[in-house]
């Protein structure tokens, strides 16, 4: 187990690692959804209303602040919001590997399933960014779930090798 004397290095490395999972996570779902069958796709379309559940929750954030967004803002406020929440993701992972029995099971995938069912399946649509999650077709629940196994794989990969890099007492 480790101490907390690592901790700040640790969340430091762990938003690195997940903003480079979120890239590769932005890889594998985009692969998937262009070879996802047209008639999942368009459905998974209509449901979200032509938006991400990252726009939605750019409108309504601007809008307890009493602004509305260009599409333009929308896209990169949303942008900035899926960023965030992959370096935030990283940091929570980088904080309890190692200090939270179990959290780095399988290599991080235990912790994708998580992240994904949480985020994707639960709070997104408690927090109203997306419909519940019946609305959508099984590909986009398979594409989101796959997608984050390759953030956790991704993420502990990247945090395993700064490991072997870090100096040890």
């Amino acid at each position: 187990m480790r101490n907390g004397n690592g901790l700040i290095s640790d969340i430091a490395l762990g938003a690195a690692a997940g903003l480079a999972a979120t890239w590769a996570m932005g890889l594998a779902t985009t692969f998937l959804y262009e070879h996802e069958d047209e008639e999942a796709r368009a459905k998974e379309d209509r449901v979200r209303g032509g938006r991400t559940a990252y726009e939605i929750a750019a409108e309504k954030i601007a809008g307890v602040m009493g602004r509305q967004l260009s599409d333009e803002e929308r896209r990169r406020f949303a942008a900035g919001l899926h960023w965030g929440l992959g370096a935030a993701a990283g940091s929570a992972y980088a904080a309890m590997r190692g200090r939270v029995p179990r959290a780095s099971a399988g290599h991080g995938l235990a912790f994708g399933t998580a992240f994904f069912g949480l985020v994707d399946e639960g709070a997104n649509t408690a927090l109203g960014f997306t419909p519940p999650p019946r609305a959508f077709p099984w590909q986009a629940h398979a594409r989101g779930l796959a997608g984050h196994l390759v953030f956790g794989l991704v993420t502990e990969t990247l945090l395993s090798a700064a490991d072997r890099l870090r100096p040890h007492p």
